[in-house]
């Protein structure tokens, strides 16, 4: 592996996207640090502070949220609007037919009208803050100017997040919106590693309780990371046998091949996916009821319930109530992304036209069948696995524990390092060199 890294940065266009792509990630990081202009420093900690579902936008935003910088709402806008355009490309058949026979000029369509509708809703999203906070005396003066202005930067700040994801996409090593969410939560290791500490060192004595939960902690993410690479991994290979046929001039022989299933086909977008579902509702009602938090009713309890997936010290029963929602809503879009991205019947018509069939499976719908059963099973253990290690966090939460790395940090952060392995190694093999995964 060394050896890999190494033919890496020696090969001149490898060498130049990481630099590229490094460069592109500390922009991003000093944006994080860049207040929105109006706003008093010495009332926003603790503003912040009160507010539940702070730590769950934190994640993804590597700390800008709690700062109120100018990427403070980090792409969570064109999470939202991906889900949108794919939705809406399921009922409107203009949509439909752009995104599975436009080519490469549909994709640049879907792709403008996602970063249009990013804007839209950073707009609807930015202005949500500014009402959310502006009467917890955060901001210097709460007038038409300042709001504009709040406004404003903060959408300025998710389309120039947008646009150093496209670079990175572009121009560095590839999943520029992922390796935004990457960075975003690797910007909370220290945090992480200083809670661990403070269980061994808490008041200045070492503590042998502390030590054996510290260590229990880092067996487990081990165990948990260890177990995520191998469900990211893992496939289902359904072998497919070609018949001799005439190509041209020549005779093509028999060929035994197979299709690659991936068990966790839809990665880690099922959890960013329902995780922007749960916190979308408490943003709305704090846009038009101000101090949600501190009233009863029935917005009350719908508010409490929202942010129920990343805050702790609320009655069980919401984190119950929230849990199961949070599971139903996972294993409902990896359903959707999976079989977004994957269509069986086109599969199916596929190998029969190239003269292919399955070994026991009869061409055409038989083929199509069977490949829905076997992407519905595996659809089901992959969702169920990454609901699984996405809840683990809550549970957590009745313990003293107050770990920054939670299961989803770590399915976020292990996808994408996978996924970024592979885009380097197809750079390489591209030269000639092994890869990393060799």
């Amino acid at each position: 592996m060394f050896q890999t890294i190494k033919n890496a940065l020696k090969t001149p266009d490898v060498r130049k996207r990481l630099l590229y792509t490094l460069i592109l990630i500390i922009i991003f990081r000093l944006g994080c640090y860049i207040t929105v202009p109006g706003v008093n420093s010495f009332e926003l900690a603790q503003a912040f502070s009160e507010q539940g579902m702070a730590s769950l936008i934190d994640l993804i935003s590597g700390g800008a949220f709690s700062r109120l910088s100018i990427f403070a709402m980090s792409i969570s806008p064109y999470i939202t609007a991906s889900i949108v355009i794919q939705l809406l490309a399921m009922v409107i058949p203009a949509l439909e037919k752009l995104t599975k026979e436009g080519g490469e000029e549909g994709r640049e369509k879907i792709n403008r009208y996602t970063k249009l509708l990013t804007i839209l809703l950073a707009f609807i999203e930015g202005l949500g803050i500014y009402l959310s906070y502006r009467s917890s005396g955060i901001f210097l003066d709460t007038g038409f100017v300042t709001g504009a202005t709040v406004v404003i930067s903060l959408m300025a700040g998710t389309a120039l997040l947008m646009w150093l994801g496209d670079q990175i996409t572009n121009k560095g090593i590839g999943n520029g919106i992922s390796m935004i969410i990457f960075v975003g939560i690797i910007a909370g290791l220290p945090t992480g590693v200083n809670t661990i500490w403070k269980l061994i060192l808490g008041e200045g004595t070492f503590s042998t309780t502390g030590l054996l939960v510290a260590l229990g902690i880092i067996l487990g993410a081990i165990i948990l990371v260890a177990a995520v690479v191998f469900v990211q991994q893992a496939e289902r290979r359904v072998p497919v046998q070609y018949s001799k046929r005439v190509v041209g001039r020549k005779m093509v022989g028999a060929q035994n091949t197979n299709i690659p299933l991936k068990l966790a086909m839809a990665g880690v977008m099922p959890v960013i996916f329902a995780s922007s579902f749960m916190t979308f509702p408490a943003m709305i009602i704090q846009m038009f009821i101000p101090n949600i938090g501190q009233q009863t009713g029935f917005w009350h309890v719908i508010y409490m319930f929202s942010i129920a997936t990343s805050t702790s010290n609320l009655p069980v029963g919401y984190s119950i109530a929230n849990a199961i929602v949070y599971l139903l809503l996972i294993l409902g879009f990896t359903y959707f992304y999976t079989y977004a991205t994957f269509n069986p019947a086109e599969v199916a018509n596929n190998i029969k036209k190239n003269g292919g069939f399955i070994p026991g499976i009869r061409a055409g719908k038989p083929t199509t069948d069977y490949l829905s059963s076997i992407i519905s099973k595996i659809t089901l253990f992959g969702g169920l696995f990454l609901a699984v290690i996405a809840i683990i966090p809550m549970l957590l939460r009745f313990t003293n524990l107050n770990i920054a790395f939670g299961g989803t940090s770590i399915l976020i952060v292990v996808g994408v390092a996978l996924e970024t392995v592979q885009q380097l190694e197809s750079q390489l093999v591209m030269r000639h060199y092994k890869g990393f995964l060799e």
